[in-house]
């Protein structure tokens, strides 16, 4: 289970008797948002720190603990803040600054200077804050009532992307493949995406895939063709077609897994030793929570893995996307893919179809076909901007096609830009956006903002 460290700063200046009630405190503050965020993360209360040997064993610690994804800091007294600066400069995992108090309001009849001594966050935090600051240490900064249910939505989303963060670090991609030929935005500099964010990007030719796919049985496909028919409608004769998915899916995961791999690329313009492009195969995958991007784009497909982990235990679909054509008189994007749409997107029981494919030259693949949700969402896309990464978020609108579609042989997503079409697109492309994007509607814009302030990334919002 990941936890969060709980963090109380203090001195030794108040006595014990004042250490001892902090401690309480903190304690009961502790299991309260643990039991608040069941499901995300405990949070483990560690004792009063009161000097910088204290502050640096216990960042050590958090930096150490596997476990440990993320800390929360309060200073319920004052915390004199030059002690903080080497364990702050050792701490490696996200960092919470948590302004609040134990209690809600004054004891106006009664407060009196041991309580003020006790209950100074509004000192001591503004200590704290100022060393972060002056560290350059990315954080995030919650304030208000810690039992407030705006305060703990705010400590949970930091949960939940601190998560994110963490798996990042540990991510590894598959390229089968490279990038699609003459293509720049979906390029990227893999050593530097493991140096900021963790992401361990290789290649494997398509024949290690192609080998895979060979061993796999007859019942095994059958078995899969089982769960097929029981959650798709099946709309094509040709079986053969579809049982070449299978084997794909099947061994997909065997190559997912024997490596550690939580993300992967392919490319129709390298498929050799595969009979068709993987579809269905993928978008399957993809509805698990493995991370994709075509054509190469491992910056997508990282980045589909770790929007997919921060929305995790959220209702609401994440998962690749392109913007494909436009309905200009109406203002509308219609986002598809050759293949490759997740069916947690569908808003019906999705369909097995097969149809031809103009490109890569091979034989036609089966894929899902469905018409997307509707709801608000975000667009995110990770471009290299070559000293530095960018993302880019846009607040978008999925909406119901306006008018049946039934020669487009792939799923779709429909939306609108905000704050309008001309505004939005106008945005998108003046930041270097690309054409393949995560699309979520579990997540927001206040989340991405999380994860680039967090993870030290260049973000454009556009809404």
């Amino acid at each position: 289970m990941a936890k969060l460290y709980f963090i109380t700063g203090s001195q030794d200046l108040y006595g014990e008797q004042t250490l001892e009630q902090a401690f309480r405190h903190s304690l009961e503050m502790a299991d309260y948002l643990s039991g608040q965020l069941k499901g995300v993360a405990c949070v483990e209360c560690l004792p009063i720190v009161r000097n910088s040997e204290e502050i640096i064993e216990v960042c050590q610690k958090a930096s150490c603990d596997p476990d440990c994804v993320g800390v929360i800091t309060w200073m319920h007294t004052f915390s004199p803040a030059k002690m903080w600066i080497k364990g702050l400069q050792r701490l490696t995992k996200p960092l919470l600054h948590l302004h609040t108090q134990y209690n809600e309001r004054l004891p106006y009849e009664t407060i009196d200077m041991d309580f003020m001594n006790l209950n100074q966050s509004a000192h001591g935090d503004r200590e704290y804050g100022f060393i972060l600051a002056r560290l350059g240490i990315r954080h995030h900064v919650a304030v208000g009532y810690y039992k407030d249910e705006n305060t703990v939505a705010e400590i949970r989303r930091f949960a939940e992307t601190a998560k994110a963060v963490e798996f990042s670090k540990s991510l590894k991609v598959a390229m089968l493949g490279n990038n699609m030929r003459e293509v720049a935005v979906t390029d990227g500099d893999r050593v530097e995406s493991q140096i900021r964010y963790g992401w361990e990007v290789n290649y494997y030719g398509v024949g290690d895939l192609a080998s895979l796919v060979c061993e796999v049985t007859e019942a095994e496909v059958q078995e899969k063709l089982g769960e097929y028919l029981s959650a798709y409608e099946m709309r094509t004769d040709d079986t053969d077609t579809v049982k070449e998915q299978a084997k794909y899916e099947i061994a997909l995961k065997r190559f997912l897994k024997q490596d550690g791999l939580g993300a992967f690329t392919d490319t129709f313009q390298d498929l050799h030793g595969l009979a068709q492009l993987p579809g269905l195969a993928v978008q399957r995958l993809m509805a698990e929570g493995i991370g994709f991007g075509a054509e190469g784009d491992y910056k997508t497909a990282a980045l589909n893995a770790v929007l997919w982990k921060m929305a995790e235990g959220r209702g609401g679909a994440t998962g690749f996307m392109e913007d494909y054509t436009y309905d200009l008189a109406d203002g509308i994007v219609l986002g598809a893919h050759m293949l490759e749409v997740s069916p947690v997107f569908a808003a019906s029981k999705p369909g097995i179809e097969v149809h031809p494919l103009s490109i890569g030259g091979k034989k036609p693949p089966a894929r899902l076909v469905f018409d997307g949700i509707a709801g608000d969402a975000v667009a995110v896309c990770m471009t290299d901007m070559g000293d530095r990464f960018r993302l880019i978020c846009a607040e978008i609108e999925l909406i119901k096609p306006p008018k049946p579609m039934p020669e487009l042989p792939v799923a779709r997503l429909m939306w609108k830009l905000k704050p309008n079409f001309k505004a939005g697109a106008k945005a998108w492309l003046e930041a270097g956006g690309g054409h393949h994007t995560v699309v979520s509607t579990a997540l927001t814009a206040e989340d991405i903002e999380l994860f680039a302030k967090l993870t030290d990334t260049e973000l454009i919002v556009i809404r």
